[in-house]
């Protein structure tokens, strides 16, 4: 017996329509235009219908190396580690700057004295499911970006300065957690998303619209 479309979760089905919608754009099928307008409609509504009626007209269906392309795009990266269980980051009139595919231990320190640091895990390899950094700000500046699909909890408190967090707080509890802890003085610690699930969804587009047209 067929499954009802109202019976179904709808994240499934926003998935399921994302998906299409990225295929049939990587594949000419819709223009960049029709794709932005559509991914928008998708991800706003909670109307299973709604949803689903946006690539009702669109019939090229995902395969296996898509799916496999997505996978590597949008999982986070665990993997066994090499590093020490704790890094220390030291910014003393001076700027730090950590990113791209580097390995996430277990404990971050970050002391900033009249200096700032640039601390980004979009593309960090986890080694772990639960991170701590603490930071300790003094007259300085420190950012912690941070991908969509990672949980963030922030402890850190501040005196004359400012804590502005800007992460998601709840995601996927098989999601690596990381908790910032420590005080701010006479500074700043800013905690956002590098690149929004919308703009990562836009930039996976292009990438396979790319791909696809090497191909022909």
């Amino acid at each position: 017996m067929a499954v009802k479309l109202e019976d179904r979760p709808i994240e499934s089905i926003r998935e399921e329509t994302i998906d299409r919608l990225i295929y049939n754009y990587s594949h000419g099928v819709i223009s960049s235009e029709a794709f932005e307008r559509r991914l928008d409609a998708a991800m706003a509504s909670h109307n299973h219908q709604e949803i689903a009626d946006l690539v009702a007209d669109l019939e090229l269906n995902t395969d296996p190396e898509f799916k496999s392309q997505k996978e590597r795009q949008f999982n986070i990266n665990y993997a066994a580690s090499n590093s020490d269980d704790t890094d220390t980051i030291v910014n003393v009139f001076g700027g730090s700057n950590r990113s791209g595919q580097w390995a996430v231990p277990s404990e971050v320190r970050v002391l900033t004295v009249f200096g700032g640091s640039d601390i980004d895990f979009t593309d960090a390899i986890f080694s772990t499911q639960h991170v701590t950094i603490k930071v300790l700000c003094l007259f300085g500046g420190d950012t912690i970006y941070v991908p969509e699909n990672v949980n963030v909890i922030s402890k850190a408190f501040c005196i004359f300065g400012g804590v502005d967090n800007k992460a998601p707080s709840i995601a996927s509890r098989q999601a690596p957690t990381i908790t910032i802890e420590g005080i701010v003085l006479f500074g700043g610690l800013d905690i956002k998303i590098r690149r929004t699930i919308k703009e990562k969804f836009v930039a996976f587009a292009n990438q396979m619209k790319t791909m696809f047209s090497d191909k022909t």
